[in-house]
């Protein structure tokens, strides 16, 4: 009986969080250490997990091409699902039309802008962070219009062929984007980060804010909330692990040894 009470306050208590490990294929490093990242999260069976967006370096829909393409990830996905996880999905930039496999078919909660949680009493917000820079006007048309009807039965339709030179074209594109253009340096990253947050905070009220997108690390505590912002396994993985409403940040390599 101690035992079952025990996994039960992990069931409710436990939250992991990843985003923007923009995996390009079954063959990339990133998927493997991803794959060893889920194996572990089985283990310890958390009550959450949150994809955070760009999980991989695309994605749309349900076609086959990505669904074959990244089958063991998926097989891993599901079988923490089937464990008892509760599994959330954020659009990214990357990742487009997820409701459609992610949702209707894996049964996971696909989230397509801010989303608010109650995790073990503290009120969570969790978004990809793409929104986060009101005067990115030309970034906020291009997210709009991938969204519409028109585009998204073209992204379903579209030969594999087609997808793939126009994603990886994207992909680039979104990624050099993010790197160089959207910030100039770290450190104005991190005040678009926090400045985004107070005013999400303004808005309506939240204990932790969880974005990624910006690729730049974050863990700070403002006067009234905690903001995490996740980083990219382009760089170093990072995992945020929420246990009894403390948020710690912690890299791949810890989380794994641990």
């Amino acid at each position: 009986p101690t035992r079952i009470w025990s996994r039960l306050a992990a069931l409710v208590s436990r939250a992991l969080f990843v985003s923007d490990i923009h995996i390009k294929s079954a063959q990339d490093p990133k998927c493997v250490r991803f794959i060893e990242f889920l194996q572990k999260a089985r283990e310890i069976q958390p009550g959450h997990l949150f994809l955070v967006g760009d999980i991989f370096d695309l994605w749309i829909a349900d076609r086959a091409y990505f669904v074959e393409g990244y089958r063991d990830v998926i097989a891993e996905l599901k079988a923490l699902h089937d464990a008892g996880t509760e599994i959330h999905y954020c659009d990214g930039n990357h990742d487009l039309d997820l409701k459609r496999f992610w949702e209707d078919r894996m049964g996971f909660r696909v989230h397509d802008g801010p989303a608010y949680f109650d995790l073990d009493g503290w009120r969570v917000r969790v978004e990809h962070g793409d929104q986060m820079d009101p005067d990115d006007s030309g970034y906020l048309f291009l997210r709009w219009l991938l969204r519409t009807w028109p585009m998204r039965r073209l992204g379903r339709y579209l030969p594999n062929s087609s997808v793939r030179m126009i994603g990886e074209r994207a992909s680039h594109a979104s990624r050099d984007y993010t790197s160089n253009v959207k910030v100039a340096s770290d450190d104005q990253a991190i005040v678009k980060i926090r400045s985004h947050a107070i005013r999400a905070y303004r808005e309506k009220p939240f204990d932790l804010i969880v974005s990624g997108h910006v690729h730049v690390l974050e863990n700070s505590r403002q006067e009234n909330f905690a903001c995490v912002n996740l980083g990219t396994w382009l760089k170093e993985p990072y995992v945020l692990d929420l246990e009894e409403r403390n948020p710690r940040l912690r890299s791949l390599q810890e989380f794994l040894g641990s």
